[in-house]
């Protein structure tokens, strides 16, 4: 065998172990993005509970003993955006503002429940939301934020012309908190829009999964950047843009919850949020312990208090 033949069967064996870890890798990419961010049908992410451990178990108990204290002023709603169905639970208390419960990834308006009650106790009626592709609500895709936020609007839009509501905050947990953002700052995002709470908020995405990966002890390179391809494919949107590129525009009052224990949405990045925050008016409590979108159950008075001072100077400006 010629020198150069053995060259050739060594590139040949090169280019196959390429070509095979290129499959694996991208099996192993549509597994990760399938698992975490499509939906292909309705009992994926329905309203059960989606937990199996603490706190989010007691979390979950303590929602449902709200949303049952509470029962009698509850409505289902529903609007439409496009071909999405929306379906969600209103909290009529006879007021005239409303606070809007974004939940997270994962999460139907049943995981909203939990978080209501420091507005309700601050003249707020509540409105929680099955996402889209959550729940009862339509849709395949999880697009971290962008098309729910344009969902966003279709709520606003039925809270002001349906309901009577002269003033609307949002309340968003993780991508929900990503997707208010995206709401908030979006040029037809009505006036009557006031402010925004966020729990967990991440910069992108895409350091969040890339965590995740970590955490899993999952090879990073090169199979996140097969699962932002994916995502694109998808839904049109790229994992590398995030809130962080837009929330410099953002004019209205901005109350950030954050745990220094974060461990997809990391503290640093919280910081770069807040410090690249364009509003003349903004928080950023930490927790310096606590699992991500688990603060309340940590601090349960801290986060109360935190909204209902957020709400109560809200207020003495208007």
């Amino acid at each position: 065998m010629t020198p150069l033949q053995i060259c050739g069967i060594v590139i040949g064996v090169l280019l196959l172990i390429v070509i095979i870890h290129l499959c694996i890798t991208m099996v192993a990419a549509t597994i990760t993005y399938v698992t975490t961010l499509v939906r292909k049908n309705k009992k994926k992410w329905d309203r059960s509970l989606q937990f199996t451990r603490e706190p989010q178990i007691s979390m979950d108990a303590i929602g449902i003993a709200w949303m049952k204290e509470n029962e009698q002023y509850k409505e289902d709603v529903h609007v439409v955006n496009g071909k999405i169905n929306l379906y969600g639970e209103y909290f009529d208390f006879g007021n005239d503002k409303c606070a809007m419960i974004l939940s997270g990834r994962t999460e139907s308006l049943r995981y909203g429940y939990y978080f209501a009650k420091p507005y309700a106790e601050s003249g707020y009626n509540v409105l929680v939301m099955d996402p889209r592709a959550h729940g009862l609500s339509d849709g395949v895709f999880n697009t971290l934020g962008r098309e729910e936020s344009k969902d966003d609007l279709k709520w606003i839009d039925f809270l002001i012309k349906e309901k009577g509501i002269k003033q609307i905050v949002l309340h968003g947990i993780c991508i929900g908190a990503a997707g208010g953002m995206y709401t908030i700052t979006n040029p037809e995002c009505p006036d009557c829009v006031a402010g925004i709470v966020t729990e967990g908020m991440f910069a992108r995405f895409y350091y969040s999964m890339r965590n995740h990966l970590i955490e899993l002890h999952t090879l990073v390179f090169p199979v996140m950047q097969c699962i932002n391809l994916l995502y694109k494919i998808c839904t049109g949107y790229t994992m590398r843009k995030g809130p962080i590129d837009i929330i410099d525009t953002l004019n209205k009052p901005l109350l950030m919850l954050h745990s220094k224990e974060d461990p997809y949405s990391t503290p640093d990045y919280a910081q770069k949020l807040y410090d690249k925050c364009g509003s003349k008016d903004k928080q950023l409590v930490w927790w310096p312990k606590g699992g991500h979108s688990q603060l309340r159950f940590i601090d349960t008075e801290k986060y109360d208090n935190s909204i209902k001072e957020f709400l109560k100077k809200l207020n003495s400006e208007n």
